[in-house]
């Protein structure tokens, strides 16, 4: 079942509870993608133009924001469960934003830089979140992960799913894609590494065969949630070469074995701590970056 509308204003997708993590009894898993569809009808908002904050699927595992107004940098900030997430909200652009602190507490606001960097509230208020399902927020689509039923990741996806027997089969398939097409690409790390607000755009990395680890993550995240696997892209700090470097990662879960930290590769024994940009750029499937002491997350996407 593909949920087709464009993203923040499509009908309401339903059946995610069945579908996180399943597998068919027969043993042999459908291919076919299900994409979530965000929708943002305004039943629910705070604040008003420029600046809205629609709430109205917060049971769904998301908020969405939009900015009108004049100010050249916008903020969105989401505080739950004592983490405080800041995006860079792109103005006349509907965004989406995961509610990933599950049942809570949470605040939202939209912020105007109004002189340096200081900025000022252009909306805010809370909101008493209940999840509808616990793995909707890493079902759905969102700013750093975008896809939509068009996505040429959502096709690519599914014809690497077909024939799978599980989830784990599925996740080595996309896994084993990645690493053998996309090349790691040292010139955009080094052009973007002091820059704030990237944005992954996941069909470019297809289409141009390369990407840094934001772009690794976020396709490889696309692509396990558009076949109903519930994926996190994570961010954080990883120690190699004695060096402490930022990086994104993914974390997936299996039903019968939960929440599977970093690890997105089976060697038919045990599972394996695996990041993909570095198993990519050494070339080499078998290297991963130490155990998990050497990955610090920080935020869930």
């Amino acid at each position: 079942m593909v949920v087709a509308a464009a993203a923040c204003s499509g009908a309401q997708p339903s059946g995610a509870q069945a579908s996180a993590g399943s597998t068919v009894k027969t043993g042999l898993r459908s291919s076919e993608p299900v994409v979530l569809v965000p929708e943002a009808p305004g039943a629910q908002v705070i604040g008003s133009a420029p600046a809205v904050i629609d709430l109205s699927n917060v049971s769904q595992g998301y908020v969405c924001a939009l900015y009108t107004g004049d100010s050249e940098k916008v903020k969105f900030q989401v505080s739950c469960g004592g983490a405080t997430y800041n995006y860079d909200l792109c103005a006349e652009r509907q965004d989406v934003f995961p509610l990933n602190c599950g049942d809570g507490s949470y605040r939202f606001s939209i912020l105007e830089n109004i002189d340096g960097d200081k900025y000022a509230v252009a909306a805010g208020g809370t909101a008493e979140v209940v999840l509808e399902n616990e793995f909707l927020p890493y079902l759905y689509p969102n700013q750093y992960v975008n896809f939509t039923p068009q996505s040429a990741a959502v096709a690519l996806g599914a014809a690497l799913a077909e024939g799978a027997a599980d989830d784990l089969d599925v996740i080595a398939r996309v896994y084993d894609y990645v690493i053998d097409t996309i090349a790691y690409d040292y010139d955009k790390a080094d052009a973007v590494a002091n820059e704030t607000g990237y944005l992954p755009d996941i069909d470019e990395t297809l289409d141009a065969k390369k990407g840094i680890c934001f772009d690794y993550a976020s396709l490889m995240t696309a692509m396990l949630r558009s076949q109903r696997i519930p994926t996190r892209l994570v961010t954080g700090y990883v120690t190699t070469g004695g060096k402490e470097i930022y990086h994104a990662w993914i974390s997936v879960y299996i039903e019968g074995k939960g929440w599977i930290d970093n690890i997105i590769y089976f060697d038919g024994t045990d599972w394996v701590r695996m990041d993909p940009t570095l198993a990519a750029s050494s070339g080499d499937k078998e290297k991963y970056t130490g155990d998990g002491d050497q990955y610090n997350a920080m935020y869930y996407y």
